[in-house]
């Protein structure tokens, strides 16, 4: 939501939590909180406070876990700069946390998901396959130790290129989440009346996916997207695009990167910039004339 309050400041206020991703409650508390703050980084703005929204079964895990859960979300607000402001706890059966989250932009700023135009190109801000890495590793399919790097990009803030994308112009953005990088690129289109052409190959992937989806590794929340996707009559595959590749880009994911829109200039700056910071950004697609709809080659 977004609530203009005078000439210079609009607040963007969100709210996100969901169920364990991964097994160590501490890193859970990580990417729930980044998942958390990553509206407000998509809309341009930054984060100013948050309160914790926790649903554990204290009876049986006891304190001790949630305890790491509450110091993962709080370490990642301390990254972000922004002020724990208290929460709210209740007892459940299966564990549930994220963020409330109160973050400040300035009106002429606001990146919404209805801003594309054609000319501009498409850029995404982390590698997708979050959906089925963590499958596999429910499945026993990968090592804790081959899971840590998907962790990492799950726990990795949007900060950066949510304030690059904001200096260079970027009209639209959207963050990655549990439609997939198909699904939300479906949503930015349908927003703005556009047609998106997406380059399947120069989607970044996740180390091993590709081959774990082989091997089976398909959450059913990512089936569903894809599903729905073909069924609209809106996303078109070019023949070249694998059947593997057409279900790794409809993977749902858990804080996924930034998909946000720039003119071609912007784009160059955007990523050189991205890499001064340690970062990275992959051109993936761009923006044409024509009905809302995707093609994928």
């Amino acid at each position: 939501m977004v609530i203009r309050l005078n000439e210079s400041t609009t607040l963007v206020q969100t709210v996100d939590f969901f169920t364990p991703v991964v097994d160590d409650p501490y890193w859970y508390g990580r990417i729930a909180a980044a998942n958390s703050l990553s509206d407000v980084y998509a809309m341009g703005g930054r984060p100013v406070s948050a309160m914790n929204i926790v649903c554990f079964p204290t009876r049986t895990l006891g304190p001790n876990i949630l305890a790491q859960i509450l110091r993962g979300g709080q370490e990642t607000l301390r990254l972000a700069g922004a002020a724990l402001a208290g929460g709210h706890t209740v007892e459940d059966p299966e564990p549930k946390f994220g963020l409330a989250v109160t973050g400040v932009v300035d009106p002429d700023k606001v990146t919404f998901k209805g801003g594309l135009k054609p000319g501009l190109q498409l850029w995404l801000t982390k590698p997708i396959g979050s959906g089925i890495i963590t499958t596999a590793h429910k499945r026993d399919m990968i090592s804790l130790e081959e899971l840590q790097p998907g962790i990492e990009w799950m726990a990795q803030l949007n900060d950066v290129p949510g304030q690059l994308m904001v200096e260079l112009g970027c009209p639209a953005a959207t963050d990655i989440t549990g439609y997939g990088l198909m699904g939300h690129a479906m949503e930015m289109a349908r927003a703005s009346g556009v047609r998106l052409l997406i380059e399947a190959s120069q989607v970044p992937l996740l180390s091993k996916v590709a081959e774990l989806r082989q091997q089976g590794a398909f959450p059913g929340g990512s089936q569903a997207n894809r599903d729905w996707l073909e069924k609209s009559g809106q996303l078109h595959w070019h023949e070249s695009v694998t059947q593997l590749q057409r279900d790794l880009l409809c993977d749902a994911q858990t804080s996924g990167g930034i998909l946000l829109g720039l003119e071609p200039q912007a784009g160059a700056l955007f990523a050189e910039q991205m890499a001064a910071a340690g970062r990275q950004a992959w051109l993936i697609g761009s923006v044409v004339a024509g009905e809302a709809a995707m093609e994928v080659g």
